[in-house]
């Protein structure tokens, strides 16, 4: 029996889109570019990347007994131009894999379904699986497997799919090979950092997260930087840009999974209706959600940065009626964006 077509088969036959097969264990380069990624603070506050490099590096320091990893791609290519919504700036623009349920639900069960059929069919074998929950260099793995590779802007890019994917392993015990790893193919474009509205590139291949809009309406917590603000347009949860403009999306499809269709309030929702919801309406919107775990007071703050760039006059009140929020982080917000719409007309 050949395992491998038996796994890919069985994988696509559950609804995953792309699979590929890899060793256990990646390449010292992989390591190298962590440790200096770390060494030069651009992972932020994220502490728990530090606290895991040796892991995130070394997929046998998160489990020994890995012999292979079986890696899986799920395609949630949006149907319309993601970008649309920054021409709209009473409206909010949130990061496509955000619209819907949180992916990890469907992908971690996905996951466990080809797990229990490989455990079943080779009796013995050992099984664990991951969805962006644990130190696993998903992205390396991938190009190592054949999936993608990492562009210029860190992200995976797929010649079949472009850079529309969600990333799943299942680490096993047994011996699978592995595919050929994908090369580069990003020539001389630069799409991709040219198009990032805040610079967060240093470099090609190279990303500061403290000034990516996903790590600062998402992770960062607390005040965002003054400097940053204006560059962060209505983008309030994530941003797709650098994603958005790579040439290698001439061949993305858009997805077929009906659980990643947009929910209708999330559709260029109105910055004015996301500014005021309190705490438990905040939940009930978001239940089920990624944005949920980024809590009211988080997520409001990014809502009166965009109000703050917006240039509508009309949306002041909006933002004075948050100066004096319980939460400092709020109030500061809304105070910068009243202020700067304090002349628009």
């Amino acid at each position: 029996m050949d395992m491998r077509a038996e796994i890919r088969r069985q994988a696509l036959a559950i609804g995953f889109d792309a699979v590929g097969f890899a060793r256990a264990h990646l390449a010292p380069e992989v390591r190298t570019r962590l440790l200096h990624f770390l060494a030069e603070g651009r992972h932020g506050s994220m502490g728990w990347m530090a606290d895991r490099a040796d892991q995130r590096a070394h997929p046998q320091a998160l489990w020994p007994e890995a012999v292979s990893v079986v890696v899986l791609g799920q395609n949630y290519g949006p149907d319309t131009d993601p970008l649309e919504t920054l021409a709209q700036p009473d409206r909010a623009t949130v990061s496509v894999y955000a619209r819907n349920r949180d992916y990890h639900d469907l992908i971690r069960k996905r996951l466990k379904q080809l797990g229990r059929w490989m455990a079943a069919t080779w009796p013995g074998t050992g099984i664990k699986v991951f969805v962006d929950t644990a130190p696993v260099a998903e992205k390396p793995l991938a190009q190592a497997a054949g999936i993608g590779w990492q562009g210029k802007h860190t992200n995976l890019v797929s010649r079949g799919l472009g850079s529309w994917l969600f990333l799943g392993e299942v680490f096993t015990t047994l011996d699978l090979g592995a595919d050929a790893a994908e090369r580069d193919h990003c020539g001389s474009c630069r799409a991709c950092l040219d198009a990032c509205p805040t610079r967060a590139f240093p470099a090609p291949y190279e990303l500061d997260a403290r000034r990516c809009i996903s790590y600062l309406t998402i992770e960062h917590k607390g005040p965002i930087d003054l400097e940053l603000r204006p560059l962060m347009g209505n983008r309030i949860y994530g941003c797709d840009d650098c994603l958005a403009v790579c040439p290698w999306n001439k061949f993305a499809q858009a997805h077929s999974e009906p659980a990643f269709a947009p929910r209708a309030e999330l559709n260029a929702p109105r910055l004015a209706d996301l500014a005021r919801l309190d705490d438990a309406s905040f939940r009930a919107l978001f239940s089920g959600s990624p944005i949920k775990r980024i809590g009211r007071d988080r997520f409001v703050r990014n809502v009166l940065v965009a109000i703050g760039n917006s240039a509508e006059a009309a949306l002041r009140p909006v933002a004075q009626s948050l100066a004096e929020d319980p939460d400092p982080t709020v109030a500061d917000a809304a105070r910068w964006a009243a202020m700067r719409l304090e002349t628009a007309s």
